[in-house]
């Protein structure tokens, strides 16, 4: 099997007449995890415990397990507070929002930059949210 990047598939798509021969054909590089099984290979680097993860992403063990289990999707400030619970890096909460199917933080968005700054000198959620407070933008949680 022959990886194709971004670039190829989207040259691929641009030069196929037939939708159905283009799914076919690269039907292995399209991403098929749901959120949960994203954030539980992320979950599985890290050394924290799932109600130490609830408490630091603020949001509840119950609510916490129903994303884990796929019973819930969360929004994507949900999902960015449990990536800053599980102190994830930048590039992992990045990738994360990505194959989630959300917008990547975009450093032209005020708000973005603020919660990318907070990602990358690893300030906690009450941090991030008092930044975001401060400089007069919508709070996480």
């Amino acid at each position: 099997m022959v990886f194709k990047n971004t670039d190829d598939l989207g040259s691929e798509l641009l030069s196929q007449p037939n939708l159905d021969k283009y799914l076919k054909s690269n039907q292995t590089s399209f991403f098929d995890w749901d959120i949960s099984e994203l954030l539980s290979r992320l979950y599985e680097k890290k050394n924290i415990s799932k109600a130490s993860l609830a408490r630091c992403a603020n949001i509840s063990e119950v609510y916490l397990h129903q994303v884990f289990s796929g019973r819930r999707i969360p929004s994507r400030d949900r999902l960015l507070c449990i990536c800053i619970g599980l102190q994830a890096s930048s590039e992992e909460t990045q990738t994360l929002l990505k194959q989630a199917g959300y917008a990547q933080l975009y450093l032209r968005h005020k708000r973005d930059a603020i919660i990318y700054y907070g990602l990358i000198h690893h300030l906690s959620l009450p941090e991030i949210n008092d930044q975001l407070i401060f400089h007069e933008e919508k709070a996480l949680i």
